[in-house]
């Protein structure tokens, strides 16, 4: 086998399921995950209704590329979406359809590294664990950013070493970032858009949760729109990764899309004809249909504002909880071991929460996730508040 297989760490919910393992939860509690960043808000009935009148496409192949009409649909959401140059994002050549983001970062980051004893993936820290296992697997390593409270919880990228810089052939970023819900914000994406000039690497945003947002009349800046703010409107040296998981409450139909330079998807294209991942007919037309439709995901924010709202009433006298800038996360602050408040939590109250430290590596002596837990606000509003206070009743027997 592989080894740098070797290398992996066990995923943060076997880590979870471990620490869990080890106490029993009152049996007169039904367990609420707060967990897990799953939506658990339905699914919009007219995508379901598209998937079912398609079932008889199961008897076609798709296509790696994916349908015309899937990139046009893509193409022309992320030129409303993120202000960009009408026709900038070419369907046959800036857009590949994409069976989540997941798929999407490990694909694209083996496709990407040019495998040397120097190469260097830049990720911030705590982060999505596919980064460091996309970077050990193409014979790269990782290279982790803390982010810290004092600086919004975005990595300060002024600190960077210009060494780590020279040898990073692929940096990530994540905004609104999981597990924080920090955003990026212009300047900054425009400062590392001129470092990949510079150092010749690329920057590639995972941008999943940049639908779910608290103002409506601030969404989260995106990649591709601090490109077209420079004039950049052939993307260079850029990739952006969304998907219909969080913005649609659809994580079971597997459908995002990458997008960016198309010297970059060009390549990446031939991986993934030899990768066999291509979509689903049926889930290609569903996804068009959720992509030209805006008014269940004004619907899903709402809901979400409506969680936030009432989550933190009940918790901010007791713990230290701040509205994300956007995403579907609470980055709480712990008042005692983040590891052991979670398993306390679980024993006393079936609740489950996951610990910061599963989510972040110790770097520069210094373990940006310890202290914090991650909430995820995906269930119905009744038991969001239920949740809220068995955590509030946690933290006032401690």
């Amino acid at each position: 086998m592989n080894k740098d297989l070797s290398l992996l760490q066990p995923y943060p919910f076997e880590k979870l399921t471990a620490l869990k393992a080890q106490v029993t939860p009152p049996s007169d509690l039904d367990h609420i995950a707060f967990s897990i960043g799953e939506p658990k808000h339905p699914a919009p009935e007219f995508v379901a209704e598209v998937l079912t009148e398609n079932m008889g496409r199961l008897c076609n192949y798709p296509t790696t590329k994916g349908m015309p009409e899937l990139r046009q649909a893509i193409a022309g959401w992320c030129e409303r979406r993120f202000k960009l140059k009408e026709g900038s994002v070419d369907p046959e050549a800036n857009v590949l359809p994409v069976n989540g983001t997941r798929e999407a970062i490990f694909a694209f980051t083996q496709a990407a590294v040019n495998r040397s004893e120097d190469a260097l993936v830049v990720s911030p820290n705590p982060f999505y664990q596919i980064y460091e296992g996309a970077a050990y697997l193409a014979g790269a390593k990782p290279y982790y950013l803390n982010c810290l409270a004092e600086n919004g919880f975005i990595p300060d990228f002024d600190a960077v070493p210009e060494s780590v810089w020279q040898n990073c052939q692929l940096l990530f970023l994540c905004s609104p970032s999981n597990p924080t819900g920090a955003v990026t914000d212009l300047d900054t994406l425009k400062k590392l858009i001129e470092l990949s000039d510079k150092y010749d690497f690329i920057v590639a945003s995972d941008e999943c949760y940049s639908e779910i947002y608290l103002d409506e009349s601030n969404p989260p800046v995106g990649l591709l729109q601090a490109c077209a703010e420079m004039g950049r409107n052939d993307y260079k040296n850029c990739v952006v990764m969304h998907s219909l998981s969080k913005r649609s409450n659809l994580p079971g139909l597997r459908s995002g899309f990458i997008a960016g330079d198309a010297a970059l998807l060009g390549p990446f294209l031939q991986y993934r004809t030899y990768h066999g991942c291509s979509m689903p007919v049926q889930h290609q037309l569903a996804s068009i249909a959720a992509w030209n439709n805006e008014d269940h995901v004004l619907e899903n924010r709402d809901q979400y504002r409506r969680k936030f709202d009432a989550v933190i009433e009940i918790l901010s006298p007791v713990m230290d909880v701040q509205k994300p800038d956007a995403s579907f996360y609470l980055w709480a602050k712990t008042p005692i071991d983040d590891d052991t408040f979670a398993q306390g939590l679980f024993e006393q109250q079936n609740l489950t929460v996951l610990p910061g430290r599963y989510l972040s590596r110790e770097t520069d002596g210094i373990l940006p996730g310890a202290g914090y837990v991650r909430m995820a606000l995906v269930a119905t509003l009744e038991e969001c508040i239920e949740g809220a206070h068995r955590i509030r009743k946690y933290v006032e027997s401690l």
